[in-house]
């Protein structure tokens, strides 16, 4: 079989290219390149996917596919990337919403634009793999494609790629969903790989994201659960749902960030009691394990990628939008972020956090 492997830079993806290879398949590298420059840009010292330093990456991943002997390709997908994830992240941000960019590039970018534009540029192959750390199963019975966690549940990224369609799904592989990192590691220095300890990135952005904004400073009110004016902020853009350092506000217990409200360019703050809730509602949900969902379920439910999960009853209300209710917690939670629905290691769906009912 002829697979593009989606290569990084990094150990992982190294790994992914390194194991098909060695199980006798026909292998090519493609890197999608992101960055154009066109944002003032200062350097914060993180290891991020977007800017400047992609060219670092790019160099790593093309020495890796020298390495493996097979060809190498860069793409370009900035043009997509700046018009598709940064005015998404832009337009969240400055509607007091929290963006996760890492889901719309996966299935935007990584598994869509990038895959087209080799295609179009005469780039020929079956399958597309990447080093996720999340396994892509097909399920006989109802003829779907399954997204289940990886093994390792310290890295699993099953969150991240919720939002795969099932034509998405069907034409991808995922070589590390049976491997922990640490194997992964392993297996890259017994080849000899030159990233087997290199360091993963965990940004999305290696400056200020304010850079990405594009906006001044626009001065207003903090105010506490009852609309007492107790500070001022120079943007809400600064600031995101649960945090507690940077408010500058002295009082008897500590403050965090409860919403945002873009209308009246406020952000509004209370005690760890105020940011916790045991229900939200999801909405564009993208059903995975099941074609349509009729009924109201049980389900383990993450809202962060870190999480182990939290037992929740999803009631329907229609076919892209439902209302979580958790059932032996509460968190704090952010419009704007994912909410991954799991039975046991399989993902049913997911969709995006609304605080309010929409409907």
């Amino acid at each position: 079989m002829k697979i593009a492997v989606g290569m990084s830079g990094g150990v992982d993806s190294s790994v992914a290219a390194l194991i098909l290879k060695q199980q006798g398949h026909d292998v090519i590298g493609i890197t999608m390149s992101i960055w154009d420059g066109s944002f003032a840009y200062t350097h914060s010292g993180k290891n991020a996917c977007y800017g400047p330093d992609e060219k670092d990456d790019i160099e790593a991943a093309r020495q890796i596919c020298s390495q493996l002997d097979i060809p190498f390709y860069v793409i370009d997908c900035s043009g997509e990337y700046k018009n598709t994830v940064i005015e998404y992240f832009r337009n969240e941000y400055l509607n007091a919403r929290t963006p996760n960019p890492c889901i719309v590039c996966n299935q935007k970018i990584k598994f869509g634009n990038l895959l087209t534009t080799a295609k179009a540029a005469g780039l020929d192959f079956d399958k597309f793999a990447t080093g996720h750390y999340a396994k892509i199963e097909h399920h006989e019975e109802t003829d779907r494609f399954l997204l289940k966690r990886g093994i390792d549940i310290h890295k699993d990224q099953s969150y991240f790629i919720y939002k795969l369609s099932q034509q998405q799904l069907a034409g991808t592989l995922l070589p590390l969903g049976d491997m922990t990192k640490s194997e992964v590691r392993e297996l890259a220095r017994s080849a000899g790989l030159t990233v087997s300890d290199k360091e993963e990135s965990q940004d999305f952005y290696s400056g200020d994201y304010r850079e990405l904004l594009n906006v001044t400073n626009t001065d207003g009110e903090i105010v506490d659960m009852s609309g007492r004016i107790i500070g001022r902020h120079n943007g809400i853009w600064n600031y995101t749902p649960g945090q507690r350092r940077g408010l500058g506000i002295a009082a008897s217990e500590p403050l965090y960030v409860v919403r945002l409200e873009s209308s009246s360019n406020r952000v509004v703050a209370g005690t760890k009691r105020d940011i916790c809730g045991s229900s939200f509602f999801v909405k564009d949900i993208n059903w995975i394990a099941l074609h349509k969902v009729s009924k109201s379920f049980k389900a383990s439910v993450k809202t962060r990628s870190t999480q182990t999960g939290d037992d929740a009853v999803i009631e329907l209300i229609n076919s892209f939008y439902v209302k979580v209710t958790l059932t032996n917690s509460s968190k704090s939670i952010s419009p704007g972020q994912s909410a991954v629905f799991y039975d046991g290691d399989t993902v049913i769906g997911g969709g995006i956090i609304e605080q309010e009912n929409r409907i």
